[in-house]
């Protein structure tokens, strides 16, 4: 059965799904279409139901999840690893109300924790998460909202910290940060969403006990990226949560929603949201 897989270019995405997609591991009869995007663009492969099986930004998923389940491996949450907001010229968290700044997509789930901190600050404009250090730097944008192996450049740029968003939610909810999610989609059977889950947990088992084996892969999409902070990504973005949600993972993502539907940010959500 070949099903439409999508997932970003990031080395923790490629790292987790190397295994599954070059047939390193048992697939259980699946074989993979794949789609590698930024993921503001899978999100929207996704708002419009043409995909299988892809990471999902956990904001973006709120408006899907009538349409897409949960796996239980695959996520990208943690601690310390949060989106952060900065800037060129100094900003105190409390003017930033009152300035422009680049977000890395409106549906991604940093907006969602901008949106949570600061629910008055409504003068966004969205790029691609790359170009924001740019925007930023060149005087386009006041501030910046940073993800992804950004948060290890910006500082020898010369930007500033306004706000670490991720500290922000760990200090509010004890709770380990929700970034992003693998979902698969609600119309495939029971057993076809089982095997999903099985295979992706198998496919980082797999990457843990071989961890040179994704290294092409992760160098192909990595472009320029130097390697230190290939790999200073990949321990940020993939640990136990990416492994099994857990509980705690479960009940993070939980508490993002009741937080956000507080807000009334995101629409209402169905009771069943993970894979059974």
């Amino acid at each position: 059965m070949k099903l439409k897989l999508g997932f970003s270019t990031c080395p923790n995405d490629t790292f987790i799904f190397d295994a599954m997609v070059h047939g390193r591991i048992d697939t259980e009869g699946l074989e993979f279409d794949l789609v590698l995007a930024d993921v503001e663009e899978l999100n929207k492969a996704a708002f419009e139901h043409e995909i299988d099986i892809t990471k999902l930004s956990y904001h973006a998923y709120a408006y899907v999840a009538n349409n897409y389940l949960l796996l239980n491996s695959g996520s990208a949450l943690g601690n310390n690893n949060g989106p952060l907001l900065i800037s060129k010229q100094k900003i105190y968290p409390d003017e930033v109300n009152d300035v422009r700044i680049a977000i890395p997509g409106r549906y991604t789930t940093a907006n969602l924790l901008l949106s949570i901190a600061y629910p008055d600050a409504k003068n966004k404009k969205e790029y691609l998460f790359s170009d924001i250090e740019e925007v930023v730097l060149s005087g386009e944008m006041d501030a910046g909202l940073i993800i992804h192996e950004n948060r290890f450049t910006y500082a020898d740029r010369g930007l500033k910290k306004i706000m670490d968003l991720g500290e922000f939610w760990e200090t509010k909810m004890q709770l380990p940060i929700p970034l992003g999610g693998i979902v698969v989609n609600r119309k495939l059977s029971k057993e076809v969403q089982q095997k999903v889950n099985r295979v992706l947990r198998r496919s980082l088992e797999f990457a843990y006990e071989n961890p040179n084996a994704a290294l092409p892969f992760i160098k192909q999409y990595a472009q320029e990226m130097d390697e230190e902070v290939m790999y200073k990504h990949i321990k940020l973005y993939v640990n136990d949560f990416s492994l099994d949600l857990g509980d705690k993972g479960k009940k993070a993502i939980k508490r993002l929603y009741e937080t956000a539907s507080d807000l009334n940010v995101i629409p209402e959500m169905p009771k069943d949201i993970f894979i059974e």
